[in-house]
């Protein structure tokens, strides 16, 4: 059995100061008991969190959480777990899920990297979706990108044999960069030769749209738990 690294010293993120609007704040107090999970080192019983047997899939890093919300909301049968540091997307997020009346959704606030390693069971995932993770487009701060191949280890370990593991990026260079990590693992395989076409699950983004429009690539990458 692969031994896990414990210890990681570079941060692929960096917590930015941002302000809480009026919504955001209210869902944080109102909804936050209900849907925000405390960071615990114990490995959580998913089927309890959410009250039910369904399909597990994990999000890293979902931003505002528009994508996430309506994910969700396509796909009633399967519950979510958001991981996300920045406190005005989780309030956004929160906002939406109240809104929208969604409840297959939690949401942990803490670092992705450590919420793997000690409260996400060995094969407890069926899928696991990293949209579009800062590129760090840098030379000098590539380094600081999630998709490593300790974390693509950490990644695949927490899969379920046949377990998809859905990358997207509109950094060419990081697309490939992906591509050759995941591709290098021995326990993933690609279910596409190279890049995958866009699931359907995966909504286009006000962002991605303008960027499609301007000429810009999206890269989706796809790979399962061999």
């Amino acid at each position: 059995m692969p031994t896990e690294v414990q210890h990681r010293v570079i941060r692929s993120f960096v917590l930015r100061a941002g302000r809480l609007g009026t919504g955001q704040q209210k869902a944080l107090e109102e909804l936050g008991p209900r849907f925000v999970l405390t960071y615990q080192s114990e490995v959580l019983n998913l089927s309890a969190v959410f009250g039910r047997e369904a399909r597990h899939v994990l999000e890293i890093g979902f931003g505002m959480g528009q994508a996430t919300a309506k994910i969700a909301w396509n796909n009633p049968e399967t519950d979510y777990l958001g991981v996300e540091v920045h406190t005005p997307g989780v309030g956004a997020l929160l906002k939406l899920v109240g809104e929208q009346g969604l409840s297959n959704l939690r949401i942990v606030q803490h670092d992705a990297v450590e919420v793997l390693r000690h409260m996400i069971p060995r094969a407890g995932l069926d899928g696991i979706h990293i949209f579009f993770p800062d590129p760090w487009h840098k030379k000098r701060h590539h380094k600081r990108r999630l998709i490593q191949p300790a974390f693509a280890e950490l990644l695949a370990s927490r899969l379920k044999p046949g377990g998809y593991l859905h990358l997207a990026t509109d950094w060419q260079d990081y697309a490939e960069q992906m591509l050759a990590v995941l591709a290098a693992n021995p326990h993933l395989c690609n279910s596409s030769e190279g890049f995958a076409p866009r699931p359907e699950y995966r909504p286009l983004t006000k962002f991605e749209q303008r960027g499609l429009r301007l000429g810009h690539g999206v890269w989706d990458l796809v790979f399962l738990r061999c």
